[in-house]
């Protein structure tokens, strides 16, 4: 069923708005620790449960790529409620491939994997070693990690490293 952005004006705004309370508050935390606030993250993951189950995963047909992105980072955020962040993996991934951006799942699916303690498929997630130093989290079958990757629209592990490191400090 095709949908029309128009429809979806008012999804858009909302997710928009909940990203950059997200992203602010991110950026504010990174900076200063005891700025976090894990209740935006409660907020937006209540926000975004009630969206799926009156719309279904938001398409780019129906909230533009800006808005499906924004969507996807929010369940990415969404940790505290794995179950929740799965039911969206499915829907994505059972998406068609021009609704969904194959990235997204990518980065879904490691950020659950990791968050069980499972090693991750395409080396998305990142974290800091006992010394400081920031390494991808552990990777299944890392020999043949950039064939997943590229299925995926993702470039090389190595460039991701890379931006990685100029984005958060080797």
């Amino acid at each position: 069923m095709q949908h029309t952005m128009e429809k979806y004006t008012s999804v858009k705004s909302m997710l928009k708005r909940m990203v950059q309370v997200d992203q602010e508050m991110r950026n504010k935390g990174l900076e200063k620790p005891d700025e976090w606030d894990e209740s935006i993250d409660l907020q937006n993951t209540a926000q975004m449960r009630i969206l799926v189950a009156d719309i279904g995963w938001p398409y780019i047909s129906m909230v533009g790529y800006e808005g499906a992105s924004n969507a996807w980072l929010l369940v990415q955020h969404a940790d505290h409620d794995p179950a929740f962040q799965q039911m969206c993996l499915e829907l994505m991934k059972s998406a068609p491939v021009e609704e969904v951006p194959r990235n997204h799942i990518a980065f879904l699916e490691d950020r659950i994997a990791v968050g069980k303690g499972l090693p991750q498929l395409f080396g998305t997630q990142f974290q800091r070693d006992s010394n400081g130093e920031l390494k991808p989290h552990l990777i299944a079958d890392p020999k043949n990690v950039d064939e997943r990757r590229k299925k995926m629209w993702l470039g090389p592990l190595k460039d991701y490293r890379e931006s990685m490191y100029l984005a958060y400090g080797k």
